[in-house]
């Protein structure tokens, strides 16, 4: 081979297949998470990973939904040490609606402009 055939084969290797310029990253909207008690949070607000607010997409604002039957939206603290799989929200807030502590929910990020903090309607 000579030097030019090798700098063309280099140039080549740089160019993407077909197949990988058609792989599109699929964004999660949502995901299945624990509920933790935390009774230093108002009850307006949650405290998510840095690491899950990414990977949802959560800026300012997180819904949860429980059992599908009970969904509730709080203003988003993120914080970086926080457990990945696990959202913190105020204990006396849960527990007025029936949510013990560790229950299973979903949570993906709040789009709408309801209030904060208490239990919202399922659409």
């Amino acid at each position: 081979m000579s030097g030019e055939e090798k700098s063309i084969d280099k140039i080549l290797d740089l160019i993407p297949s077909a197949s990988q310029l058609k792989e599109t990253k699929k964004a999660l909207r949502e995901k299945r998470i624990r509920i933790r008690y935390d009774d230093g949070l108002d009850e307006d607000e949650a405290r998510v990973s840095l690491k899950l607010a990414g990977e949802l997409g959560i800026r300012d604002y997180l819904e949860i939904v429980v059992a599908g039957k009970k969904r509730f939206a709080f203003k988003a603290i993120v914080d970086e040490n926080a457990e990945e799989n696990i959202v913190f929200v105020n204990g006396d807030l849960m527990e007025e609606h029936g949510i013990a502590d560790n229950s299973i929910a979903t949570v993906r990020a709040h789009k709408g402009g309801e209030k904060l903090g208490v239990r919202l309607d399922i659409s």
